[in-house]
């Protein structure tokens, strides 16, 4: 049961891939530092604060925040250093609260409702955020409120390295002079829309009628009425690491059929990776799996580099189809699965060195947002018409056959 005497604390690890560079190299402290990709088509996945002075930010092309800040260091992210960091303050997260949501490789929500008749919830949560700090060396953020939306906003008010408390019954206020954009779930587009409409500060938006709201942005609108006037009943979820996704197709005819077999494992391996995009997860490890009609069963799996692209992912399955693959002999069954997940997916695609392509993918993924996945499909998946929607970092259940969840 959802109430308004929660205590809710976003925990935000501050410049968190530059953070992780700094300790291991610390000749990088107090220097202006790019991660991402690093040829002049990558894009910038994360930036120092000496870089932000220049007015360099996340997702910028590389190519622009270099004219900015000339005299910036330049890395390329290193996933893997990254995930082994986020997974030493989960670990201290996990030994210390009761009731933890991991949002992505460097975010936290935890709810500490009803501690404070043990402890004091702020003393608690504090006293984490510094046992934290002390044990993986990261600096870390929180801010904490009744709800998600205002504890995730007042931590970027707290940044750098700080923590910042709103009392209850204060949340409005403290909103109010804020810039719209600083609302959870208001992006670019939208927040273009509210300037047209003369809607810059949050104060505006908590003295718009929310059918006003409604008429303009539709459901969206409304949302950000609730987000602005500090309502959100969300709750944290508990967090359970998953290791793998995968899916099967077993056919109601045996079959040799190369093209068929292709396409079918194209579509596969493509839906899985829009998948891993949609749920902000990565994969280190590929695996394939074929079952021919006397019931024999295969299997090979490759580690690459973290990725959730398709041209990274795609030619690594057909290329274990391609070893495992008999001629002459009926296949009866194959499947994709990636497995060693981790979090952070949009922020380490980042470290791709196409931007070009990037754009590409989340313009595509966009559309199958809007119109189903299926709107966009590489041509040699078009007879695999089975493959479709689901999404197993929010439970949405598999089609009968066509996807199988593990």
């Amino acid at each position: 049961m959802i109430t308004d005497n929660r205590a809710i604390v976003h925990m935000d690890l501050d410049t968190f891939f530059v953070s992780c560079e700094r300790l291991l190299d610390s000749r990088l402290i107090g220097k202006p530092v790019l991660i991402g990709g690093t040829s002049d088509r990558g894009v910038v996945a994360s930036c120092s604060y000496e870089a932000r002075k220049f007015g360099v930010h996340s997702a910028m092309p590389m190519r622009m925040a270099k004219i900015l800040c000339p005299e910036a260091i330049v890395l390329r992210g290193n996933s893997g250093i990254y995930t082994n960091f986020s997974k030493n303050v989960t670990d201290v997260i996990e030994e210390s609260v009761p009731l933890y949501e991991k949002s992505s490789i460097d975010e936290f929500y935890i709810d500490l409702t009803g501690m404070d008749k043990f402890f004091g919830c702020h003393k608690l949560a504090s006293e984490l955020r510094h046992r934290i700090i002390k044990e993986t060396g990261l600096p870390i953020s929180f801010g904490m409120s009744i709800n998600k939306t205002v504890s995730k906003v007042a931590t970027g008010e707290a940044k750098p390295n700080n923590e910042i408390r709103i009392i209850k019954g204060t949340e409005k206020p403290f909103l109010a002079p804020l810039s719209v954009r600083k609302i959870p779930m208001v992006g670019e587009v939208t927040y273009k829309s509210l300037c047209d409409l003369g809607v810059k500060r949050i104060q505006t938006v908590q003295e718009m009628p929310m059918q006003l709201m409604h008429k303009v942005l539709g459901k969206n609108g409304l949302s950000i009425w609730k987000k602005a006037n500090g309502i959100d009943n969300s709750p944290v979820i508990q967090y359970h690491e998953r290791k793998s996704i995968s899916t099967e197709r077993t056919f109601n005819k045996d079959t040799t059929d190369v093209t068929k077999l292709k396409g079918i494992i194209i579509a596969m391996a493509e839906n899985l990776a829009y998948q891993l995009r949609r749920g902000n997860k990565l994969t280190a490890c590929i695996t394939f799996k074929i079952r021919y009609s006397d019931f024999q069963t295969y299997t090979q799996q490759q580690r690459i580099s973290y990725s959730s692209m398709d041209h990274n992912i795609i030619p690594v399955v057909l290329d274990l189809f391609k070893k495992l693959y008999h001629r002459r002999l009926l296949v009866r069954l194959i499947g994709v699965k990636f497995s060693h997940l981790v979090e952070g997916g949009h922020q380490i695609n980042l470290f791709e060195d196409n931007e070009k392509q990037l754009h590409l993918s989340q313009a595509i993924d966009n559309m199958r947002e809007r119109y189903g996945d299926r709107a966009v499909i590489n041509a040699a998946g078009m007879e695999a018409k089975s493959i479709s929607r689901w999404n197993p970092f929010t439970g949405e259940p598999p089609p009968l056959l066509a996807n199988r969840r593990q």
